[in-house]
């Protein structure tokens, strides 16, 4: 029960705004409309564990204890953060009280992937036996920081970041509380709702900041925004999702040669305090990955680039680094390497440990000469048209066909040597079955 003095204590805007029922949260109707995973429990009265996975400012903590009120449950909230095992135990034992009197337990977890692994097996037994319905809020990534044994339990729902029109209508309603508009020109305000980078909480508290100015004629213009409220940092954790999504991104983005989209992930990179060296390292591999002897000098731009950025340093030697994400996009891609790699990998652990055949083996001994090691080997530079045509591969195995250059940039050029060679070879040894089960 609230106080009378709490009542009158101010209240951040943020916590006013506070949505009083599931249809005023804004963003996340994929969950929560009446088709939704969240909806259609509410309808039927019955809830089920649940991990909300989302970033920060989308509902998680608001749609847990909307939950608790339309369902009858009672809201036990802890934070990952500040909890122990002591204090989960008496969680439990409240929870089990409850449940004789008739009532059940919504246990929410702010945080929840703090929570170690032994933590996390002790909600088992008490989500099992219906002790508690548990929901968790992370902004982490749950199949890397949950249990297996936890999320098998619990059905993980993924919050939206809040977009463009969720944003401003947390705006109108923060200017209905106030009883006044957001004294800001149309640019500003489309700047405002930037700056909160889709979390509803944030952008609120900047408003306030706002709201709270002395009134003036003059509406604000971006730049005196910028001057009132502080730029968000960009969501970016280096070693979790954040990470790996957008280095995915570049990476596809230049797979599918699209070079402006691929410095638009780049910058976003940069922006969040990547390490260049790691970009770098990525980049490189993306030259000997998907672009390989498509371009030969794909991989002489990324080690070029990546060691004038350790010359340079930043912030100059990040330009050698637009510059290589630039010549990757832009340059023909071919997988046939990769592919090549794989096949030959794959075909050395089929055949085990196969002998080459002996007409290719040295023989520094007289021994080895009388068994026949070198024996009928031909020298290629001796041969009509310097190839021989012999066969290198074990006796007992048909030639394997392992790179597929693709018609495309110097790769092209690579096919003609390729074939011209299979050519001359199918002269030499007509009939030679290959690894494909044709005849070469």
């Amino acid at each position: 029960m609230t106080s009378l003095f709490e009542s009158q204590a101010p209240r951040p805007l943020a916590d006013r705004l506070r949505p009083l029922a599931m249809d005023q949260v804004v963003g996340q109707g994929h969950l929560l409309g009446v088709d939704g995973p969240i909806g259609r429990q509410v309808q039927a009265g019955r809830l089920s564990s649940m991990m909300l996975w989302g970033p920060p400012g989308t509902g998680k903590t608001t749609i847990a204890r909307l939950l608790a009120e339309h369902t009858d449950f009672y809201f036990e909230p802890l934070s990952a953060v500040f909890t122990g095992v002591a204090d989960l135990r008496k969680v439990f034992e409240r929870a089990r009280e409850r449940r004789k009197g008739g009532q059940g337990t919504l246990l929410f977890i702010d945080e929840i992937h703090r929570f170690n692994r032994v933590q996390q097996d002790g909600f088992l037994p008490y989500v099992e036996d219906g002790t508690i319905i548990l929901v968790g809020a992370t902004t982490e990534n749950p199949s890397f920081e949950l249990n297996a044994a936890l999320l098998s339990r619990a059905q993980v729902l993924v919050l939206n970041r809040l977009d463009d029109a969720a944003l401003e209508e947390l705006l109108v309603r923060a200017e209905k509380a106030d009883a006044k508009p957001l004294n800001l020109e149309p640019e500003a305000r489309a700047s405002l709702r930037a700056m909160a980078d889709g979390d509803g909480r944030y952008l609120l508290n900047m408003a306030e900041e706002v709201l709270a100015l002395e009134p003036s004629d003059k509406p604000l213009s971006t730049n005196d925004l910028a001057q009132v409220v502080q730029k968000r940092m960009p969501l970016y954790d280096k070693s979790q999702d954040g990470h790996f999504n957008l280095i995915s991104a570049l990476h596809k983005s230049l797979r599918g040669s699209d070079t402006d989209a691929a410095l638009y992930w780049f910058a976003r990179m940069l922006d969040g305090g990547e390490d260049p060296n790691y970009i770098a390292r990525r980049l490189a591999r993306f030259a000997v990955e998907d672009i390989g002897l498509a371009d030969p000098q794909a991989l002489v731009q990324a080690t070029a680039a990546w060691d004038a950025y350790e010359r340079l340093g930043s912030p100059e030697g990040e330009l050698a680094l637009v510059q290589l994400v630039i010549y990757l996009g832009s340059a023909p891609k071919s997988n046939a390497a990769y592919r090549a790699e794989a096949a030959a990998k794959r075909a050395a652990k089929e055949t085990g440990s196969l002998m080459p055949p002996m007409h290719i083996l040295n023989a520094p001994t007289k021994m080895m000469k009388d068994l026949g090691y070198s024996k009928g080997y031909e020298y290629d530079h001796d041969a009509q048209d310097g190839f021989s045509g012999q066969n290198y591969f074990p006796d007992e195995m048909a030639r394997g066909r392992y790179y597929q250059p693709k018609e495309i940039g110097f790769e092209r050029e690579i096919k003609k040597r390729l074939d011209y060679w299979q050519k001359l070879r199918a002269r030499k040894t007509p009939g030679e079955p290959d690894r494909d089960g044709g005849k070469t």
